[in-house]
């Protein structure tokens, strides 16, 4: 029989039920992970996260298992601090070499953001979901719901004068078209290109940027347009959309060249040479 101090702690709520994070948890800058914290398919804390755990929620919104590993695995190597990439002793090509074999992952080392010996009671290798928003990375300037690094909110907590103007961007109040998203982002860019002097958004942040839009469109929408209900549960609750009438593909999952082509069709809509 369990004692009584047992019987008062809560227990967690089933994998896939929604709970709002509590103000212990750590989140990422990504209304999409923090989904999936907030639905328990990755811990809800947001604390020590494997890469497989991670891999494997990917699947819960429709991913193909090669896109999902390329967003989630090569994030487990070791930060590098572009800082401070000059000032690093390079190994030897024979050594590298040997690194990769051992680690097909290396290939995207530039895209790792786990502490230096950051590992579990296990040794299995882990992050927390704020290390997300380490600069340089993955994490960008001018994202839709974000502030930008350098700016005092922050590139980690959710704003909701960011989220009222993406919903605001939908020309009928009911959808938002690719069209709308990317004129959008052709205005966050003019905006904070004004507002933060220490801006830094090139071609890789734009290839990041489209292609954050373009997982929306086509994870929870046909590629062409996504309900505004999806998008404010996604965005003002970090809640998977569910109860509005969402559901992964049971088909067929999104890949690189399905991803690739949306990505393309949103550069052009904004037009601008970045």
């Amino acid at each position: 029989m369990p004692s009584e101090r047992t019987a008062l702690i809560p227990s967690a709520p089933p994998r896939g039920t929604f709970a709002p994070s509590g103000p212990n948890d750590k989140r990422s800058p990504c209304p999409i992970i923090n989904c999936l914290a907030n639905h328990g398919y990755i811990s809800r804390d947001g604390k020590n996260i494997r890469a497989g755990e991670l891999n494997a929620a990917m699947n819960v919104v429709g991913l193909s298992a090669v896109l999902g590993a390329c967003l989630a695995r090569p994030i487990f190597n070791e930060y590098q601090d572009p800082n401070k990439a000059n000032l690093r002793e390079k190994p030897g090509l024979l050594v590298r070499i040997w690194s990769i074999i051992c680690n097909p992952w290396l290939i995207l080392a530039s895209f790792g953001m786990r502490r230096p010996g950051q590992i579990d009671a296990a040794g299995k290798k882990v992050i927390d979901l704020d290390q997300l928003a380490l600069p340089g990375v993955v994490e960008h300037d001018i994202s839709l719901s974000r502030r930008d690094y350098l700016q005092k909110e922050g590139n980690i907590a959710l704003q909701k004068d960011l989220v009222k103007e993406i919903l605001a961007a939908s020309s009928d109040n009911e959808t938002l078209t690719l069209e709308d998203l990317a004129a959008l982002r052709k205005r966050r860019i003019q905006q904070q290109t004004e507002d933060n002097p220490g801006l830094k958004y090139g071609s890789r942040e734009h290839q990041i940027g489209c292609g954050e839009i373009s997982l929306i469109l086509d994870v929870f929408g046909n590629g062409k347009s996504v309900p505004c209900s999806y998008v404010r549960a996604i965005f003002d609750e970090e809640r998977l959309p569910v109860q509005e009438g969402w559901t992964k593909r049971r088909w067929w999952t999104v890949g690189f060249l399905e991803l690739e082509s949306t990505v393309k069709k949103v550069k052009a809509c904004i037009g601008l040479q970045i």
